[in-house]
C-alpha cells in the first residue's frame, strides 16, 4: 500500500509540474503594447498588495490558533494546521500570479490570432491555479501522514486525527480569502457601476472611471484567489473525513482509498484540461464542457479499476463504494447543469427577469429573488438523493456513512478542471477590461466578452458545484465530529439540542448580513471617492486628467482587510461557545441547523446573483432596449444587489458550515456535556 500512496504523492507533484509548464506558456508571449503592460501592471501591483497585506492579517491568526491549539489539543495537531494554512495560501497566491499572468495575453493574443488563442490562453491561466491547488493539497496531506507514520512512528488513527489540523488551516484560508477577497471586489465593482454607468454614463471599463483599476483587481483577489482557497478546503476536507471514517471502518486501506482516488482525479483533470486545447473555440462553452466530460470519464473507469482492486483483496464486500463516489460524481454535474438553467442567458429564467425589466426596478428585484429561491429546490432534493442513495448502497451504518464521505470525494474528483473553468472568467473578464482601457480593435472586446459571457455561466455552475460538494463535505465530518465525540446519537427533543438547531440555522443569515453590510459600507466609501474625483477633476471626463487608480485601489483595500475580521471570528468562535456552554449534542444540532439553512442560503444567492449578472448582459446584447434603456438601467440595478450576492455572501456560507464542523472536529474530545 505505500507503493500507492508513493505514486499519489507522485502524481500530485506531476500536477505543480503542469502548473509550472502551463504557466511558462502563458508568459512566452510577450506584451509588446506599452499601454496594454501599464495598465495590467497597475492591476497586478493592486492585487499583489491586497494578497500581502491581507495574508499579514491572517498570518497573526494563524500564530494565534496555533498556540491555542498546542495547549488544547496538542503541537502536533496545531503545526498540520499551519502546513494546512501556508499550502491553502500558496495556491491562492500562485493561482493569482497565473490569472495576472494570463489576463493581459489572452487581450493580446484575441487581438493578434482571434477567439481560439484567447480561449487558450485564459483558459491556462485557469488551470494553473486549479493544478496548484489539488497538487498542494493532496501533497499536504500525503506528506503529512508520512511524517506522521514513518518519522514519529504514531499510529494511523492518531495521524489521520492530527490531520484535521491540515483542513483547519484550509478552512481559515478560505473564510478570510473569499470573504476579504470578496468584499474588495464588489466594493470596487459597485463603486464603479453605480457612479460610472449610472451617474457618469460611461461604458464598463472605461480608463475615465477611478474605480476601474480596483474593479479588475477585484476579479483576481475575489474569483481567482478567492474562489481557489474555497475548493482547496473543500477538497483536502472531504479527504480527510472519509479518511477518518474509512479507518474506522475498513482500517488502514479504507484510509488511503479517498487518497488514491484524489490522485486518480488529478491524472483526469490534467487529461481534460489537455483536450480544452481544440479548434472548436468559436463555440468555448462546447470546448470547456467538452474538457469536463472527458475529464469525468476518466475517472469513471478509473474508479472501476481501484475499485475492483479492493474488492478482489477483499477489503471491499462489493462495489458499493464505486456507486457512492460516481453518484456524488454525477450530482455534482447535475447540479452544474442545473445552475445554468437558472443563470444563463440561454434559458428563459433569466430572459425573464430581462423582460421584468422593462417595468422597472422592482419587477427586476423580484423576478431575480423569485428565481434564485425557486433554484434551490433540484439541487437540495439531488443531494439529499445522493446521501440516501450513497448510505444504501455501501451497507449502511458506520460503512454507510463512509459511503457518503466517498461520494463527497467523487464530486470533488476532478477539481482541478473545474476549478480551471471557473477561474477562466474572470481573466477573460479581466481581457475586456484591459482591452476597453487600452482602445484595442473593436474586434477584441467582442471576443472577450464572448469568453466573458461562458465564463459568468461557468463562474455559477463552479459556485453551484462548491455548494454541492460543501453539503457532502461537512456531511461527511460531521459523522466524523459525531464519532470523535461519541455520540451514538443526537436527540433533536431535547432542549439543548433544539437550541443548537435554532442557532445554527440563524447563522447563515446573521453571517450573511454581516458581510453584505460589509460590501455595503465598502462600496459607500468607493462611491463617495469616485465621486469627488470627477467633480474636484473635470478633466478626467474630458480626457485630459488621469484618474487617482491607487486610491480607489487602497479604499477597496482597507475596507475589505477591515471588514472581514468580525465575519471570520463569527464563523471560528461560534461553535467553540455553544460546545463548551451546551456540550457536544448541542454542538451537534448547531452544525445540522447550519448545514440545513446555509446550503439553500447559499444557493439562493448564488444563483439570484448570476441571474440578475446575466439578464444585464442579455439586455447589453440588444434586448429590450439596449444599454441607456430604462430596462437596462432596472437591469443594473439587479446586478448591483447580486453582485455581494453571488460573490461575497453565498460562496462565503460554504466554508462557513465547513469551518463549523471542522473546528467541532479538532476540538471534539474537549466538549463533553457542556459547562451549563
Amino acid at each position: 500500500m505505500l507503493t500507492f500512496i508513493l505514486l499519489a504523492l507522485v502524481m500530485s507533484v506531476m500536477s505543480m509540474l503542469y502548473a509550472l509548464v502551463l504557466f511558462m506558456k502563458i508568459k512566452r508571449i510577450q506584451k509588446i503594447d506599452a499601454r496594454v503592460a501599464e495598465i495590467s501592471g497597475y492591476i497586478k501591483e493592486g492585487a499583489m498588495a491586497f494578497l500581502s497585506r491581507e495574508y499579514k492579517i491572517i498570518g497573526i491568526f494563524v500564530v494565534v490558533l496555533f498556540f491555542i491549539l498546542g495547549f488544547a489539543i496538542n503541537f502536533l495537531t496545531a503545526t498540520t494546521f499551519v502546513l494546512g494554512a501556508f499550502l491553502s495560501a500558496l495556491a491562492g497566491y500562485l493561482g493569482m500570479r497565473g490569472a495576472l499572468a494570463a489576463n493581459s495575453r489572452t487581450a493580446i493574443s484575441a487581438n493578434d490570432e482571434g477567439m481560439n488563442k484567447a480561449l487558450d490562453i485564459a483558459f491556462s491561466g485557469g488551470a494553473v491555479m486549479g493544478m496548484a491547488v489539488v497538487g498542494l493539497g493532496l501533497t499536504g496531506l500525503i506528506v503529512s501522514y508520512l511524517i506522521g507514520t514513518y518519522v514519529l512512528n504514531l499510529g494511523i488513527e492518531t495521524v489521520i486525527q492530527v490531520m484535521t489540523g491540515f483542513g483547519l488551516g484550509a478552512s481559515s484560508i478560505a473564510l478570510f480569502g473569499r470573504v476579504g477577497g470578496g468584499i474588495y471586489t464588489k466594493a470596487a465593482d459597485v463603486g464603479a457601476d453605480l457612479v460610472g454607468k449610472i451617474e457618469a454614463g460611461i461604458p464598463e471599463d472605461d480608463p475615465r472611471n477611478p474605480a476601474v483599476i480596483a474593479d479588475n483587481v477585484g476579479d483576481n483577489v475575489g474569483d481567482v484567489a478567492g474562489m481557489g482557497a474555497d475548493l482547496f478546503e473543500s477538497y483536502v476536507g472531504s479527504i480527510i473525513a472519509a479518511m477518518t471514517l474509512g479507518v474506522v471502518t475498513h482500517g488502514l486501506e479504507g484510509a488511503f482509498f479517498p487518497i488514491l482516488l484524489a490522485a486518480i482525479g488529478i491524472l483526469a483533470a490534467i487529461i481534460g484540461t489537455i483536450t480544452v486545447r481544440s479548434k472548436e473555440a468559436d463555440e468555448p462553452h462546447k470546448v470547456l464542457k467538452k474538457g469536463t466530460y472527458n475529464a469525468g470519464i476518466i475517472f469513471f473507469f478509473a474508479t472501476i479499476l481501484l475499485t475492483w482492486y479492493y474488492v478482489n483483496q477483499g477489503i471491499f464486500a462489493n462495489f458499493g463504494p464505486f456507486l457512492a463516489i460516481i453518484a456524488g460524481l454525477a450530482v455534482g454535474i447535475i447540479i452544474g447543469f442545473i445552475t445554468e438553467m437558472y443563470t444563463s442567458s440561454d434559458y428563459k429564467r433569466v430572459k425573464e427577469i430581462a423582460k421584468q425589466s422593462e417595468t422597472g426596478h422592482a419587477t427586476n428585484i423580484i423576478g431575480g429573488l423569485s428565481i434564485g429561491m425557486e433554484s434551490t429546490a433540484i439541487p437540495v432534493l439531488l443531494i439529499g438523493a445522493v446521501i440516501i442513495f450513497s448510505y444504501t448502497v455501501t451497507g449502511g451504518g458506520a460503512i454507510g456513512l463512509y459511503g457518503i464521505a466517498l461520494s463527497a470525494v467523487g464530486m470533488l474528483a476532478t477539481t482541478g478542471m473545474t476549478i480551471a473553468i471557473d477561474a477562466y472568467g474572470p481573466i477573460a473578464d479581466n481581457a475586456g477590461g484591459i482591452a476597453e482601457m487600452c482602445h484595442m480593435d473593436p474586434k477584441v472586446r467582442e471576443i472577450t466578452d464572448k469568453l466573458d459571457s461562458v465564463g459568468n455561466t461557468t463562474a455559477a455552475i463552479g459556485k453551484g458545484f462548491a455548494i454541492g460538494s460543501a453539503a457532502l463535505t461537512s456531511l461527511a465530518l460531521f459523522s466524523a465530529f459525531v464519532t470523535a465525540a461519541d455520540l451514538p446519537s443526537i436527540d433533536i427533543t431535547n432542549p439543548r439540542v433544539i437550541v443548537g438547531i435554532l442557532i445554527g440555522a440563524m447563522l447563515p443569515f446573521l453571517f450573511s448580513s454581516l458581510t453584505m453590510s460589509s460590501v455595503g459600507r465598502a462600496a459607500s466609501k468607493m462611491i463617495d471617492e469616485v465621486r469627488r474625483q470627477f467633480k474636484e477633476m473635470p478633466g478626467i471626463m474630458e480626457g485630459t486628467t488621469k484618474p487617482d487608480y491607487a486610491r480607489c485601489v487602497d479604499i477597496s483595500t482597507k475596507a475589505a482587510l477591515k471588514e472581514m475580521i468580525i465575519p471570520g471570528l463569527l464563523a471560528v468562535t461560534s461553535p467553540l461557545i455553544v460546545g463548551f456552554m451546551l456540550g457536544s449534542e448541542a454542538l451537534g444540532g448547531l452544525l445540522a441547523g447550519a448545514l440545513a439553512s446555509g446550503i439553500s442560503m447559499a444557493i439562493f444567492m448564488a444563483n439570484a446573483g448570476g441571474a440578475w449578472d446575466n439578464a444585464k448582459k442579455f439586455i447589453e446584447e440588444g434586448h429590450h432596449g439596449d444599454k441607456g434603456s430604462f430596462a437596462h438601467k432596472a437591469s443594473v440595478t439587479g446586478d448591483t444587489v447580486g453582485d455581494p450576492f453571488k460573490d461575497t455572501s453565498g460562496p462565503s456560507i460554504n466554508i462557513l458550515i465547513k469551518l463549523m464542523t471542522i473546528i467541532s472536529l479538532v476540538f471534539a474530545g474537549l466538549f463533553g456535556s457542556g459547562l451549563l
